[in-house]
């Protein structure tokens, strides 16, 4: 299946992985703290298991990359880990391992993460080992030249992967030369050129108060979080590099294609979307269930893998970012069923423009979206990352208690008005990445 996110460096693996408490969605009570040096984080007290997960992100991400350095703030990310304060790379690795402490660093488009997993009787000297992380790294040249070395066989990788192609150029087709049409790892040029100073360059330009929130989940108290992150985070830098414009989605109807020798054509799809904030996004969310999400039972998968066998699987998805938003597919299949591939889904396009859903596919939908809600808070990392994403996607506090009524209140009238003003009939953007016949 086509990922249809635009992240690229994996995080590592956290240590305390398996150790979680799991919480029922409707039992989640969110309580917003502010510290007494000002920092303001969201927390859910849960004192049956002596742990805390800690979230904290920095808006704005790669998309903060100064010019001419593509790649710095990716590159910077994967290094924090590699040595701070007293500690060289194995040293930093070995004090994490000694306290049972698990630290993971990751960077998109939108926002530079940060998650900790700490227990309860080791926190305090955790919170001074990631404090260092994030204050005083080292960027030694050697560990720099290592994370460089391993950015750089990514990049090599993806010029052979035809899916990583396909993506590059989805990003290129709607973004252009903003900073989301080109890939957040760099070019073999821009990363090869980065120098420490670069480093330290892009943390300043990112890892700073005024674009940073928060979130703790578990064994710790208000009195207790407060005093902790304003040791953590209170002596970063107030302000960093200002934001990027919007960037317009320039996806136009057409076909695009890349030759790749092999027996596959790799296929992406899009067009302009809507932002989270937009009064139809949610009428949205439920047709995106119905037209490409919903698996087996999706339209999408009906028309093009039970009834013709055309490929293994089709997917849709929202895609909201910071500073734009788009409405993406993709799909794999045989370069002889491409054509015929593409024009179903363009037909499935048109009929989607209608906005017409029968009662039995509004319902499967709201059950499926309502139902799955819940599965996601399955441990308190899990639910410190949701609130992060909410603060960062600015929705309020209560948004966990809310969603599912919100989804059980679109109506047929909702997706017809949203579809007639957002579908595109004829407005679908190909981007083919093969040798399919006949297109």
């Amino acid at each position: 299946m086509i990922r249809l996110s635009f992240r690229r460096l994996v995080a590592p693996v956290l240590l305390l992985g398996a150790l979680f408490a799991a919480l029922p969605a409707a039992a989640i009570e969110v309580k917003e703290v502010t510290s007494p040096g000002g920092i303001t984080a969201w927390l859910v007290e849960e004192h049956d298991i002596p742990f805390t997960a800690l979230e904290i992100r920095f808006r704005g991400g790669t998309s903060l990359d100064a010019p001419g350095k593509r790649g710095a703030i990716n590159l910077m990310t994967a290094t924090l880990e590699e040595g701070s304060g007293d500690y060289d790379s194995q040293g930093f690795a070995a004090a994490q391992q000694a306290l049972a402490a698990g630290f993971s660093f990751d960077v998109d488009d939108d926002a530079l993460s940060v998650s900790a997993r700490m227990l309860s009787d080791n926190r305090d000297k955790a919170v001074e080992l990631l404090r260092g992380a994030l204050t005083d790294p080292h960027f030694d040249q050697a560990s720099l030249d290592r994370v460089r070395g391993q950015v750089l066989s990514i990049l090599a990788a993806n010029a052979r992967d035809p899916q990583a192609i396909a993506a590059e150029a989805f990003r290129k087709a709607a973004f252009g030369t903003h900073p989301y049409g080109s890939d957040p790892n760099g070019t073999v040029e821009s990363v090869k050129a980065l120098t420490r100073e670069d480093m330290f360059d892009a943390r300043a330009r990112v890892m700073t108060r005024d674009r940073m929130v928060v979130s703790a989940v578990g064994d710790i108290t208000p009195e207790e979080l407060g005093p902790m992150l304003d040791r953590l985070l209170g002596a970063l830098p107030a302000t960093g590099a200002p934001m990027p414009p919007k960037a317009g989605v320039a996806l136009k109807p057409g076909t695009t294609v890349i030759p790749f020798e092999g027996p596959q054509s790799i296929v992406l799809f899009g067009q302009r979307g809507l932002a989270l904030d937009d009064p139809d996004y949610f009428p949205a969310m439920v047709f995106n269930q119905i037209l490409g999400a919903g698996g087996f039972s999706s339209r999408l998968m009906d028309e093009l893998r039970e009834k013709r066998g055309l490929t293994y699987g089709i997917s849709t998805a929202l895609v909201p970012m910071d500073l734009a938003a788009t409405w993406q597919g993709g799909f794999a299949t045989s370069n002889e069923n491409a054509a015929e591939a593409i024009g179903l889904v363009k037909q499935e396009w048109a009929r989607a423009a209608t906005g017409t859903v029968t009662d039995d596919e509004l319902k499967n939908a709201k059950t499926y979206l309502t139902g799955a809600y819940p599965l996601r808070f399955d441990g308190n990392g899990r639910i410190a990352a949701i609130l992060a994403g909410m603060q960062l996607n600015h929705l309020p506090i209560d948004y966990i208690r809310t969603r599912n009524a919100r989804i059980e209140a679109v109506t047929r009238d909702d997706i017809a008005r949203m579809a007639k003003r957002v579908i595109q009939a004829d407005g679908l953007d190909f981007i083919v990445v093969g040798q399919p016949k006949g297109l």
